[in-house]
């Protein structure tokens, strides 16, 4: 089996590091630009999510043939297949919100819907 190339082993290395940078510069950023790189990172069509999903389903495609030529185990192959799976799962929901993020995130007076009304998140149980 030949070695990767090294040019593909510098960049997937690159695109680790730099979804850790923008992790990071996410964090620092006030609410409304955060929403506005969130909605551009989960846009369906050319959004990073949707990219990452691609490529975990060339991954599970890739380890599919090598499990059934015997080089993986077919637990590897079935691991990646099931991510793949969730992944697009996971981007079908998101997909349904993404208008909600872009108005969420455009500048204030310009969002066309009335702005959600604050909703805890967690039920308490009274006892």
């Amino acid at each position: 089996m030949p070695h990767p190339n090294p040019h593909t082993i510098m960049l997937a290395n690159q695109v680790t590091l730099r979804i850790r940078q923008l992790s990071r510069a996410l964090d620092q950023l006030p609410a409304d630009q955060a929403l506005k790189v969130i909605a551009r990172i989960l846009h369906p069509d050319d959004g990073a999510m949707g990219n990452f999903t691609q490529l975990v389903e060339t991954g599970a495609r890739i380890a599919r043939d090598q499990a059934e030529r015997g080089v993986l185990p077919p637990e590897v192959c079935l691991a990646l297949g099931r991510a793949a799976n969730e992944l697009h799962s996971i981007g079908v929901d998101l997909d349904e919100h993404k208008d909600t993020l872009a108005r969420a995130g455009a500048p204030a007076g310009t969002a066309e819907a009335r702005p959600a009304s604050p909703a805890p998140l967690v039920a308490r149980r009274h006892r």
